[in-house]
């Protein structure tokens, strides 16, 4: 593909600048009416098949994770993600941007992730009222994978 076209594809689909790529298992957590669909349509786009849900039983190379303040403990719900994921996988946090319902602070998505082990190298816009963080173990984090 050209640079063009891939810059083309960036701008349609909102999953492509998260590095995604064909094949790849990614197991949703949290899922609800208020996430971003169109989001969760280009990843599936780009990995050619549907994300699994919470039930799905083997590792996955990522876990997105759709989080509000009032969906328990965020260190907790780390945790329990980087057991979904492969070695060197990744977790993409979401949560509702700042003013909607449910917002999570950057400071406790912060110590949130650095409690659970996991090192925070991007953050994104998701959509209209979702912004991600995506976190990585830091063996992943120090060899240089997204």
């Amino acid at each position: 593909m050209s640079a063009t076209a891939d810059h083309a594809e960036e701008r349609t689909n909102p999953a492509a600048r998260l590095g995604f790529e064909p094949g790849q298992v990614v197991q949703e957590i949290g899922y609800d009416d208020d996430v971003e669909q169109e989001l969760r349509e280009g990843i599936e786009a780009i990995i050619g098949q549907d994300l699994v849900d919470e039930d799905y039983d083997d590792v996955a190379d990522a876990v997105l994770l759709w989080f509000r303040d009032e969906d328990g403990d965020l260190t907790d719900a780390l945790v329990d993600a980087i057991g979904l994921i492969e070695e060197g996988g990744e977790i993409l946090l979401l949560t509702p941007k700042t003013g909607r319902d449910g917002y999570v602070e950057p400071s406790d998505i912060g110590e949130a992730a650095q409690t659970a082990g996991l090192a925070q190298t991007k953050t994104f816009s998701a959509g209209k009222d979702w912004s991600g963080s995506r976190l990585v173990t830091p063996k992943a984090a120090k060899s240089g994978r997204r």
